[in-house]
C-alpha cells in the first residue's frame, strides 16, 4: 500500500460517496423545479439510499470474484451515465428511477475498503481505514456544499449533470492510472450465486457480524434521517435559509476528516469495542443538542452546528470500529463480509430516511431528533448486553482456570 495507492483510492472513496449524499442539500430545489412537494422530493435521497443497499448486495460481493480495477472502472462509468440521466429527468418518477439506479452502481468505495484491508498488515488496517473513511467523508461534505452552491445558481439540474461528467472522468483515470496490485483475481473463483448466498450464512454464523451491523444500522439510521430532514428545518420559516447555506453548514462535518484517522489509530492500539462505545455515546448526547437547535437564530444555529458536528464523528468512528472488527473475522471474504454489513447498514439507513420524514411530518425538528436518540439508544444498550456478557465470560474463566494445574495433581 503506496502513499500514491492509498491516495487514488481515497478520491474513489470520496466521488462514490458523494454521488450519494448531495441530493440532500437540494431537495427544497427539486421540489420547485418538478412543481412536487418537499417531503416527495426528498425521496430521490431515499431512493438512492435503497439502490445502494441493493448494490452493496449485489455487486460488491463481486469483489471477492472480479479483478477489482475492472470492476472500480465499470461501475463508476455507469454511475456516470446515470447521473446525467438524472440530470436530464423531466418528472419525479423518472428521477426516483434514475436515483435508483445511480445508489446500485456507487458502491466504489464499498469495493475499495475490503480491498485495501487485504493489502495492509492488521496493526494498520484501522488506520488505513481512517484514511479512506476520512476520503469518503471529505466527499459527502464537499458534495453537499458543491450541489447547494451550483444549485442555486443553475438549478437543481446542474449538480447532476456535472457529478455525471466528474464520475466519467475519473473512470478515465483510473483506467489508466490504478496500478495491476489492485487488479489482482482470487485464486479461487466461487459462483456468483454462492457469492450472494454467502452474506446470508456469515450473518447467521458470525455473531460480531451481526453486533457490528446492528450499531450501523441503528446509528446510520438515526443519521440519515437528521440529514434528510435537515435541509427542510434550514430552509423553513425557524432559519429562512438558501440551499446555498445549507451546503454550507454541511461543511462543519469536515472535522470528523481529521477525526476518523485518529479513531482507527485508537481502534489499531485498543481494539474496536472502546470506540464503538464512544460513538454510541456521542450519537446519543448529539440528539439532545440538535433538539436545542431547531429554535433558529443566529444562537439556534451555532448549537445546531455543534449537534451535527457531534453526530459526525460519532458516527464515522463507530464504522471505523465495526468495518475493522468485521475485516478480521475472515481474510477469504472480505468483500462478502462487507456485503453483509453494509446492506446491513444501509437498509438502516434508508428505513431511518423515511422514518425521519415521517417524524417531521408528526412533530417537527423534535420529532426528527427523539428518533435518533431512540435508534442510538437501541444500539448502546445492545452494547451494554454484550459487553456484559464478555465480563461474564472472562470472570468465568479466570474462575476455572486456575483449577486446572489441581485438578492435574490429583490425577494419577
Amino acid at each position: 500500500m503506496t502513499r500514491r495507492l492509498l491516495l487514488l483510492l481515497t478520491l474513489t472513496c470520496a466521488v462514490g460517496v458523494g454521488t450519494i449524499y448531495f441530493p440532500q442539500a437540494i431537495t427544497p430545489l427539486i421540489a420547485a423545479g418538478l412543481d412536487t412537494s418537499e417531503s416527495s422530493a426528498a425521496l430521490a435521497v431515499t431512493f438512492t439510499q435503497i439502490g445502494y443497499s441493493i448494490g452493496i448486495f449485489l455487486i460488491v460481493p463481486l469483489g471477492d470474484r472480479i479483478p477489482n480495477r475492472r470492476l472500480l472502472t465499470t461501475l463508476l462509468g455507469l454511475t456516470g451515465l446515470e447521473l446525467l440521466a438524472a440530470g436530464c429527468a423531466p418528472t419525479l418518477p423518472v428521477l426516483l428511477a434514475a436515483s435508483v439506479a445511480v445508489g446500485i452502481t456507487t458502491v466504489a468505495a464499498q469495493v475499495v475498503s475490503p480491498m485495501a484491508a487485504g493489502l495492509v498488515p492488521a496493526d494498520r488496517r484501522g488506520a488505513v481505514m481512517g484514511t479512506l473513511l476520512s476520503g469518503a467523508t471529505g466527499g459527502m461534505l464537499l458534495a453537499r456544499t458543491f450541489s447547494g452552491s451550483l444549485g442555486d445558481w443553475l438549478g437543481w439540474r446542474a449538480p447532476y449533470l456535472a457529478a455525471g461528467v466528474l464520475t466519467l472522468l475519473l473512470a478515465a483515470v483510473l483506467t489508466r492510472a490504478l496500478p495491476d496490485v489492485t487488479a489482482v483475481a482470487p485464486a479461487v473463483r466461487p459462483a456468483y450465486a454462492s457469492l450472494l448466498v454467502e452474506p446470508l450464512r456469515l450473518l447467521r454464523d458470525e455473531p460480531q457480524l451481526r453486533r457490528s451491523g446492528f450499531y450501523q444500522a441503528m446509528v446510520f439510521g438515526g443519521f440519515c434521517a437528521v440529514w434528510t430532514c435537515l435541509p427542510l428545518l434550514l430552509t423553513g420559516p425557524g432559519y429562512g435559509l438558501s440551499a446555498h447555506a445549507v451546503g454550507l453548514v454541511a461543511l462543519v462535518g469536515a472535522a470528523t476528516m481529521v477525526c476518523t484517522p485518529f479513531a482507527g489509530r485508537v481502534v489499531d492500539r485498543r481494539g474496536a469495542d472502546p470506540v464503538n462505545l464512544a460513538g454510541l455515546l456521542g450519537a446519543l448526547a448529539s440528539a439532545a443538542v440538535l433538539a436545542a437547535g431547531g429554535g433558529g437564530g443566529t444562537a439556534g444555529l451555532v448549537v445546531l452546528v455543534a449537534g451535527i458536528l457531534l453526530l459526525d464523528v460519532a458516527m464515522q468512528s463507530g464504522m471505523i470500529a465495526n468495518k475493522t472488527r468485521v475485516y478480521d473475522l475472515r481474510a477469504d471474504a472480505r468483500g462478502r463480509l462487507n456485503t453483509a454489513y453494509m446492506t446491513f447498514g444501509y437498509l438502516g439507513g434508508s428505513v431511518g430516511s423515511w422514518l425521519g420524514l415521517r417524524a417531521h411530518a408528526l412533530a417537527g425538528w423534535p420529532g426528527v431528533c427523539t428518533l435518533l436518540a431512540l435508534l442510538t439508544g437501541l444500539g448502546l444498550a445492545r452494547h451494554l448486553v454484550s459487553a456484559r456478557g464478555r465480563r461474564g465470560g472472562v470472570a468465568a474463566a479466570r474462575d476455572y482456570l486456575p483449577e486446572l494445574p489441581r485438578e492435574r495433581e490429583r490425577t494419577p
